[in-house]
């Protein structure tokens, strides 16, 4: 096996205002740095491609994850019953990690909903 050893420099062998000279970029990699990505039919960011509109209000965007997560749920039980050995214990943790975002989802909807029976919507005796 091949030792590898470090070479030192020490600071009287740098030059005196203490910069290094770098080669400069050639021509090809000056060009290749220069090229588009993008192609100009494509939009300018992906972030237009996935985005929420944002006069949405909180039931709708908890019902909407709520039925993300349970698809999440329901494909990762899917792909677990055709793997085995580590791999299935991944993605067993996956889908119990979805199905616990679910209930929490869930949750969170019931907590914005007035619980049934309350008081909401009907006179109260000052009201009368």
């Amino acid at each position: 096996m091949k030792k590898i050893t470090s070479i030192g420099i020490e600071p009287s062998d740098l030059p005196a205002d203490d910069t290094v000279d770098s080669p400069s970029p050639t021509k090809v990699t000056e060009q290749l740095v220069s090229v588009p990505l993008r192609t100009h039919t494509r939009p300018a960011s992906a972030s237009y491609f996935f985005a929420v509109v944002p006069d949405v209000d909180t039931e709708a965007l908890l019902c909407h994850a709520s039925e993300t997560l349970a698809s999440l749920s329901v494909m990762a039980t899917d792909l677990a019953r055709e793997l085995e050995g580590p791999r299935r214990h991944v993605i067993v943790g996956i889908q119990q990690l979805s199905a616990l975002g679910e209930l929490l989802v869930n949750r969170a909807l019931d907590n914005l909903e007035p619980p049934r029976g309350s008081s909401e919507g009907r006179p109260t005796a000052s009201a009368e």
